[in-house]
C-alpha cells in the first residue's frame, strides 16, 4: 500500500480544501440573500457574487476529487461501491455548480431589477425561483448523493482496514447523521445554518479533518487482501500462487 502514499496526500489535502470551501463559499455573500430586499443588495455586490462562485467551483472541484483519488486504492477491495463513490460526489459537484449558476443568473436578474425602478417589481419572481433552485440544489439534491458516496467509501475503508476501524466507523455515522440532517432540511426547507442541520452535520465535519491529518500523517493501513478474503495483485485481480520448478517435479515423480 505504500504506492498509494501519493493518494493518501492528495486525498487529505483535498478533504481540507474541499470542507474550507464549503464553509468560507457562505462568507462574501453573508445575509446578502435574506429579507425581501435581496435584490437591491444582490445588484451592487457582483464582486462578492464572483468570490462565492470562485469558493464554490472549487468546492464542487474537490469534492469530486476526493473520490477519484480514492477510488484506485478502494477499487481493489470493491469496484462497484468505488465507481459509485465517484459517481455520486462528481453528481454533488454538478449541483453544486448548478446552484453557483443559479446565483450568477440571479445577479444578472437583480441588476436588471435595480435599472428597471418602479418596475422591479416584475423581476422578483425570477429572483424568488432562481434562489429557490440555488437552495435546493445546494442544500438538499448535492447533499443527498455526497453522503451517499462517503458511506460507500468508508464502508470499503472500514470492511478492508485502510484506515483505523475507529476512523472509518465514525465517517459511517457521520454520513448517516448527515443524511438525517439533509432529509430534515428537505421537510423544513430551512437550508441554513440551523441548530439542528450545524449539530447533525458536525461529526462528518470534524471526521474529515481528523481523516486528512491521518492521511497526511500515515497513509493507508497496508492491506494485500479484498473484501472477500482473497489475496489482490497490483491490478486488483487475484492473484495466483507461483510454485518452484523443483518442487513442480518432485511432485510430478511423487505422482507418478
Amino acid at each position: 500500500m505504500n504506492r498509494y502514499r501519493g493518494n493518501a496526500i492528495a486525498v487529505g489535502l483535498l478533504l481540507i480544501a474541499c470542507t474550507a470551501t464549503s464553509i468560507l463559499s457562505a462568507v462574501p455573500l453573508g445575509a446578502t440573500l435574506e429579507g425581501s430586499d435581496y435584490l437591491d443588495r444582490l445588484a451592487v455586490s457582483d464582486s462578492r457574487v464572483i468570490w462565492t462562485a470562485l469558493l464554490e467551483f472549487a468546492w464542487a472541484a474537490t469534492g469530486a476529487g476526493i473520490a477519484i483519488a480514492l477510488y484506485p486504492v478502494i477499487r481493489r477491495h470493491n469496484r462497484a461501491l468505488a465507481l459509485g463513490s465517484v459517481a455520486g460526489r462528481v453528481v454533488e459537484g454538478v449541483m453544486v455548480l448548478i446552484g453557483t449558476l443559479g446565483l450568477l443568473v440571479l445577479l444578472t436578474v437583480s441588476q436588471d431589477s435595480l435599472a428597471a425602478g418602479a418596475d422591479a417589481a416584475a423581476f422578483r419572481a425570477t429572483g424568488d425561483a432562481l434562489l429557490a433552485v440555488r437552495d435546493w440544489t445546494t442544500g438538499f439534491v448535492g447533499m443527498l448523493p455526497f453522503l451517499t458516496a462517503a458511506l460507500m467509501y468508508y464502508f470499503v475503508l472500514y470492511r478492508a482496514r485502510l484506515v483505523p476501524r475507529w476512523l472509518s466507523g465514525w465517517g459511517l455515522a457521520g454520513a448517516a447523521l448527515g443524511l438525517v440532517a439533509t432529509v430534515y432540511s428537505g421537510y423544513t426547507q430551512d437550508f441554513g445554518f440551523s441548530t439542528v442541520n450545524t449539530v447533525l452535520n458536525i461529526p462528518i465535519a470534524l471526521q474529515e479533518m481528523v481523516l486528512a491529518a491521518w492521511l497526511l500523517a500515515k497513509g493507508f493501513n497496508p492491506s494485500d487482501v479484498d473484501a472477500d478474503g482473497i489475496r489482490v495483485g497490483d491490478a486488483g485481480r487475484p492473484t495466483r500462487q507461483v510454485v518452484p520448478a523443483s518442487r513442480r517435479d518432485k511432485g510430478a515423480q511423487l505422482t507418478g
